[in-house]
């Protein structure tokens, strides 16, 4: 290789190392059923009971929803933020979360407005809001 030849090769080397886009963790195929199995009041809080159906090949560490609860009317109540993870790859797992201060008869629909954290052992995931799949169980929706 002659000198005037290597010079194209090594600049397209670091061109491809320092351009090259941060690496993420590779999206996982399938997706992430959300149900909305069961609403339980206890005291002054509203139990809620969610089905997770990890249908993804990996692993998570990591699953922050951001859900808004919204009455009857329409109306906000609350914005929850909750760490669903571990969730077991293929793995299908029931969550119980808190909802203190509430009436289970006063959440009208629920929204999963957004992801606060998405990660697996090899880094941190991307698409997870758009992998979502809710449902409910119940007149109450479950919604995005």
């Amino acid at each position: 290789m002659t000198q005037s030849s290597r010079i194209p090769s090594a600049l397209a080397l670091v061109t491809t190392l320092f351009c090259a886009p941060a690496q993420a963790a590779t999206p996982p195929e399938g997706g992430l059923e959300v149900e909305l199995n069961k609403l339980e009041q206890r005291a002054d809080a509203c139990v809620t009971y969610l089905v997770f159906g990890n249908r993804t090949a990996v692993d998570l560490t990591s699953l922050q929803l951001e859900l808004v609860l919204f009455d009857d009317q329409g109306l906000i109540q609350q914005r929850l933020a909750l760490e669903a993870a571990p969730l077991a790859a293929g793995k299908t797992s029931v969550k119980l979360f808190e909802v203190a201060d509430t009436r289970c008869e006063q959440i009208g629909r629920i929204l999963v407005n957004g992801i606060g954290a998405c990660s697996s052992a090899e880094g941190t995931l991307t698409d997870c809001l758009q992998r979502i799949e809710p449902s409910s169980r119940l007149s109450t929706k479950l919604f995005k």
